[in-house]
């Protein structure tokens, strides 16, 4: 950097909306977030399983995010900008203002969450079809994609909502088309959650079959006929109007969007591990998993061919990585499952005020309670007799089974701190053995996988860390930078901007790794007596279902 005339460093803006909140990144060249700022926004939950966001509540958290994070930079220096959000449905009319996705009529709701699961008989009904879009969904497409809830508001809001609707936008959409004024759709959002395929685009069956034919007569104008790949540049850039809203110049490149987890795996996935002593070191990206641990957590696996997984998503072609097909597994409640174990123990007040006194947060606190009552024994082991199955919201994967319900043996009269703490290491070890489940799944339909690397809120722990090292048996590769998914969106904007030449290329300077976690070999046997223990739940979850339904 001692040249004569030190060129100034390119900045990207990462902006990222996620369940509750929004967060915006200002990140360097060499992907290293310099500033960044978050928001909460809000969540209605009218009835059970329905949950609805605003758009402009979105929007607003987004520019009031941007503009902390830009405060005080020449903003000559800023070059590009990427989006990434929840795949949540947002809809507008057709003068692009927000329209009821609620029986009370209040627009400004108009975003169904990626987590509602309003439109369970809608799903039923369109898995029955075996339409072959389906093989492309692991065979079974899930209640949180959008056809479902589409034909929902169909049914269910026609005259409110469904006749008078002009768009129908997956959020990561819906932010490019904001900031661009440009209607058009990321392969990510379209291949991953509206069947859209790469090489054969729309298909009129699919939804002539299930019900939703108006979507095809105007040449699906509503749902997006023109599809960019993720971090191509949208339009002429930032209008005016959003580059005031935003606190950047006008014209800066916007790139095409990603879905959030997928925003996460871009930033992890493709980083240069060498000198780590890594299995994936000279290998193939193919052998790595990007797992993105938030409130539910997304397991991205790419290969060069497709390949199909029962229970998993995909393969969608350049849906991640341009020119690989993306695999993704998930759970659909996993930081939220801790949080709803941890607060909803008779302890947890008393967890709260000792966190408070030492300063820690509660997981923290709780990390170090299990080394106290571990004795000589590794953490771990302290679940010998207490075995969780984590579907409290139904099972993403492999299983696609949203009715399948949460699990736990070795229950007691005890009601401590003590329990409190095993209980919740539990929990971590069952999203744990839920990962091992999907990487197996995943192995066993083709893939090759020698490495995890964790992105997300929960990588912040580093006992949900070291159990899945110690339970898949894989090394875990933590990013540089926590905020991975702040990272890949900025890389969108960095490809947008024409200064790198391809994503792979923006990947590798732009995504650092940070710590990598080794598993301790020495307890694989008591690991697989877990993992047996956790595939006989579901067996018996069956079976008592079975008991109770027979005549």
């Amino acid at each position: 950097m001692h040249s004569k005339k030190q060129a100034p460093v390119k900045y990207y803006v990462g902006i990222d909306v996620g369940s509750a909140s929004v967060r915006a990144a200002l990140v360097d060249e060499f992907g290293t977030v310099v500033a960044h700022a978050d928001q909460p926004i809000q969540i209605w939950e009218p009835q059970p399983d329905h949950y609805e966001q605003s758009s402009a509540d979105i929007w607003a958290a987004c520019c009031s995010v941007t503009k902390k994070v830009v405060c005080g930079i020449d903003a000559s220096w800023i070059r590009g900008v990427g989006f990434d959000a929840t795949c949540s449905l947002v809809v507008v009319d057709k003068q692009f203002q927000p329209l009821a996705v609620n029986r009370e009529g209040q627009n400004y709701r108009n975003v169904v969450m990626w987590m509602d699961h309003r439109a369970v008989s809608q799903v039923e009904r369109i898995n029955a079809t075996q339409h072959r879009v389906l093989s492309y969904v692991g065979g079974v497409m899930s209640v949180e994609m959008q056809p479902p809830k589409l034909l929902w508001i169909k049914e269910n809001l026609k005259e409110l909502c469904w006749e008078k609707a002009g768009y129908f936008f997956d959020l990561p959409d819906f932010l490019s088309w904001k900031a661009t004024g440009v209607t058009a759709r990321s392969l990510c959002t379209v291949v991953c959650k509206w069947t859209y395929t790469s090489d054969g685009g729309w298909d009129d069956s699919f939804w002539q079959m299930i019900g939703l034919e108006d979507l095809v007569k105007d040449k699906y104008e509503k749902i997006g006929n023109h599809v960019l790949s993720p971090g191509e540049p949208v339009g002429k850039g930032l209008t005016p109007e959003a580059a005031k809203d935003l606190g950047l110049p006008e014209g800066i490149a916007v790139a095409a969007s990603l879905i959030d987890a997928h925003a996460g795996g871009l930033g992890v996935i493709g980083a240069d591990v060498k000198g780590h002593n890594l299995p994936c070191e000279n290998q193939p990206i193919t052998s790595r998993v990007a797992m993105i641990c938030g409130t539910s957590s997304c397991h991205m696996g790419v290969s060069e061919t497709p390949i199909f997984v029962p229970g998993v998503w995909g393969p969608y072609f350049s849906a991640m990585v341009p020119g690989l097909w993306l695999n993704e597994g998930g759970q659909s409640a996993t930081g939220k499952l801790i949080d709803h174990v941890v607060r909803g123990h008779v302890a947890f007040p008393e967890l709260q005020s000792k966190a408070a006194a030492s300063a820690h947060s509660i997981y923290t606190y709780l990390n170090s309670h299990l080394d106290l009552i571990k004795k000589s024994l590794p953490v771990g082991f302290l679940t010998v007799d207490l075995h969780v199955w984590p579907d409290f919201h139904g099972n993403r994967s492999p299983l696609t089974d949203l009715t399948l319900k949460g699990m736990v043996v070795g229950l007691t009269l005890s009601r401590g701190l003590d329990e409190l703490a095993l209980i919740y290491l539990a929990t971590i070890q069952a999203i744990a053995l839920g990962t091992r489940h999907i990487l197996e799944t995943m192995e066993a339909a083709g893939h090759h996988i020698n490495t995890l690397f964790l992105c997300g809120g929960l990588s912040k722990n580093p006992l949900f860390v070291q159990m899945h090292a110690d339970i898949t048996g894989k090394p875990v590769v933590l990013s540089k930078e926590v905020e991975s998914v702040l990272v890949g969106a900025a890389i969108l904007g960095a490809c947008a901007s024409g200064d790198f030449a391809s994503i792979q290329e923006a990947m590798a300077k732009m995504g650092k790794i940070g710590r990598v976690v080794q598993p301790n070999h020495e307890h694989k046997r008591f690991y697989d007596k877990k993992y047996e223990v956790f595939l006989k739940l579901v067996e018996h979850q069956r079976e008592y279902r079975s008991i109770m339904n027979s005549s």
